[in-house]
């Protein structure tokens, strides 16, 4: 397991590799289509991304006592932002995502030059997930977006995921694909010779 504190710089991304367990502490912010297409379009961010890790995440949040507590954080699908996230990672320098199915190549040539990694967390396990949050330290577009599409400033503790994506092209997603693909010919061909 390899524990990473936030910042999470660029120089700690290059060490890890597709296949590395990590756990994440610190600073989390959560985002959703809608702030991504805000971002893309050129919109103002409310916090500085730099050295950030943006979670694929429509969290449930509560207003208990004053303070917003998380009380589910599971992972939303990935790929319905991989139009803008090549173009968030350039220009905020984001270094980890954080979600569910992996992403697509243009995202994978981003992490690539620019140095950021894809963290797969189960899906199902929300609540089990925000366990994990220490606290909220804020939000930002509620009324924009609305609760789940709202970017929510977290603060995480040893916050397990998988490394799929790394900074070097390693891709799990699309290891797991090829082998899938193969062990479904090898099954067609036995069916196919058995009659």
């Amino acid at each position: 397991m390899k524990h990473l504190e936030y910042p999470f710089t660029a120089s700690k991304i290059r060490e890890l590799r597709a296949g590395d367990k990590v756990s994440l502490t610190g600073r989390v912010l959560t985002g959703r289509d809608r702030l991504h297409k805000h971002l893309w379009e050129g919109g103002k961010c409310p916090v500085d991304l730099k050295d950030g890790a943006i979670y694929h995440c429509g969290p449930v949040v509560l207003r208990k006592e004053g303070a917003w507590v998380m009380c589910a954080a599971g992972p939303t699908t990935s790929m319905r932002d991989d139009i803008y996230m090549p173009g968030i990672i350039e220009q905020y320098r984001v270094r980890i995502i954080i979600g569910k199915g992996g992403m697509g190549d243009s995202t994978m040539k981003a992490c690539m030059k620019y140095g950021c990694v894809y963290l797969q967390v189960v899906g199902g396990s929300a609540a089990l997930l925000a366990e994990n949050v220490e606290k909220v330290e804020g939000v930002h577009f509620l009324k924009e977006f609305g609760a789940a599409d709202a970017m929510w400033e977290i603060v995480v503790k040893d916050f397990k995921a998988v490394v799929t994506m790394d900074a070097y092209g390693g891709n799990l997603h699309k290891k797991i694909r090829a082998r899938s693909k193969r062990a479904l010919n090898s099954l067609r061909k036995k069916k196919f010779r058995n009659g």
